[in-house]
């Protein structure tokens, strides 16, 4: 309701919003807010750690991804650029019937993350056992 007030000759209202609702409800909110932010744990993400093997692949695959997603096969000091329908197909060629040999995918640090995630997943779907990610540490 508006408020009236007597000047005067007759009744004229004043149009003001009344702030003491709107105060009041942000005190309360500032409290809960304050009340409630000590007890909300910051979430942890708990990342893998970087283990040594027990003794190092006699071989070594290594899928390399450039900055431009384009895929290279390093095998035995050879390098040479290769497609992802190709891939699976090379990297069995290269294993030459030993299943066990390991395959490392390194890429560069722009490179997305969905493009990392289809090289493994086609090396998976091929069968390929033995695939990780190429770690560089700090010094």
């Amino acid at each position: 309701m508006a408020a009236t007030g007597h000047r005067g000759r007759g009744r004229r209202t004043i149009n003001e919003i009344n702030m003491v609702p709107f105060i009041d409800v942000m005190l309360v909110l500032l409290i809960i807010f304050m009340v409630t932010a000590p007890l909300i744990a910051p979430s942890v993400i708990d990342l893998p750690s970087v283990g040594k093997a027990a003794q190092r692949p006699d071989q070594v695959v290594q899928v390399i991804i450039g900055k431009d997603e384009a895929l290279q096969l390093k095998f035995k000091d050879t390098t040479s650029g290769i497609s992802l329908k190709a891939l699976a197909g090379a990297v069995k060629q290269a294993q030459n019937g030993v299943p066990n040999t390991a395959v490392v995918i390194s890429a560069d640090k722009s490179v997305k993350y969905e493009a990392v995630v289809k090289v493994m997943d086609t090396l998976q779907r091929a069968g390929v056992a033995r695939v990780g990610l190429s770690v560089q540490l700090a010094p």
